[in-house]
């Protein structure tokens, strides 16, 4: 009885062992690849995340994974990916936020709002099941696989859901990166609403970053500062989430249920960076780690998911992401069209 009781730790552990390895083998093996991108090409085509899903549905659909592999893989798809998020909040401050004016801020969060709106609608015009929608609404609207991860288990959405939202909206992302400099020219924008365009409408910081630099550093810092602030709308609207699932279920559950936990951690980070509480030192090694886990996660997602789930839902989430990001580009120059033109 003293034995057993004084090794708790290891008896929890080993079964999630088998899993997390082959997560690590996936995430490796995705992480080598950005690597080689960027080694051959001065860029990665396809981000790591991405690979990271790719890898882990190819080896699911080749042959059917041992089930010791599964309670780890449930592990990092779940648990792991909400210590990422959690772990986001201490990338965002909201000096930089204030220093920008009220009416910036403003814009994108009625911007990423209305995106939401017209994404869902727009997904399930087309057919998409209610939590598919709302995947690709969010993610769509404020920072694609971030977003996506987020919003997963507030609303209770399945592994095959989140990765096909992932893999559509990354995709789509990519090509937004390349495409986006070459339409600057026609767009008639300068380079700090060109900077707007583009942190409006391009999902992940990097690809914001790659897609403003041939421009100007004037467009890198202008797409860098929106970005974070439309990042910043994840909070409230995972909140936003979590108080509607609290409503529909007819429940008054406390605030670790209504607010997950790693939202509150989200938000403490956040408050915490913003105050100057967050020593410096610290940011590099938890980035690190976050980037660490988010991979990880992935990998376990796309290990979750049978190809061919993904597949018979591919044309409907193609169409839903395309619409949603036209329309949130439309609205992005909407808003650049009444901010102030300097």
């Amino acid at each position: 009885m003293s034995q057993s009781a004084a090794l708790p730790g290891p008896r929890i552990a080993l079964p999630l062992l088998p899993g997390l390895l082959l997560c690590g083998a996936v995430a490796g093996a995705a992480a080598l690849l950005a690597l080689a991108q960027q080694a051959l090409f001065g860029r990665a085509w396809l981000d790591g995340l991405v690979l990271a899903i790719l890898l882990g549905t190819g080896l699911r659909s080749l042959r059917p994974l041992p089930a010791a592999t599964a309670p780890g893989i449930a592990f990092s798809a779940r648990t792991l990916l909400e210590i990422a998020v959690m772990l986001l909040g201490a990338s965002l401050s909201l000096t930089t936020l204030m220093a920008a004016g009220p009416w910036l801020p403003l814009g994108i969060a009625v911007v990423v709002g209305l995106s939401i709106l017209c994404g869902y609608g727009i997904g399930r015009g087309l057919g998409l099941p209610r939590r598919m929608a709302v995947l690709v609404a969010c993610g769509n609207s404020i920072c694609g696989n971030s977003a996506i991860a987020a919003v997963a288990p507030v609303i209770g959405a399945q592994a095959r859901d989140v990765t096909a939202a992932i893999a559509f909206t990354a995709v789509l992302g990519v090509g937004l990166v390349l495409a986006l400099p070459l339409a600057a020219p026609l767009l008639g924008l300068n380079d700090l609403q060109y900077g707007t365009l583009a942190g409006l409408t391009v999902y992940a910081v990097p690809q914001v970053l790659a897609a403003t630099a041939p421009v100007s550093a004037l467009a890198v810092q202008m797409g860098t500062l929106v970005k974070l602030v439309r990042v910043l709308m994840l909070g409230p609207v995972v909140l936003g989430f979590s108080l509607l699932a609290g409503t529909r279920a007819g429940q008054r559950p406390g605030l670790a249920r209504l607010v997950p936990w790693f939202i509150l951690g989200f938000l403490g980070l956040a408050l915490l960076r913003s105050l100057g509480l967050l020593p410096p030192v610290l940011l590099g090694p938890i980035a690190t780690v976050t980037g660490t886990l988010t991979l990880l996660a992935m990998a376990a997602l796309g290990l979750g998911v049978d190809v061919r789930v993904v597949a018979r839902a591919g044309l409907r989430v193609s169409l839903t992401v395309v619409l949603s990001l036209l329309l949130l580009g439309l609205a992005a120059l909407g808003l650049i069209a009444v901010l102030p033109p300097g």
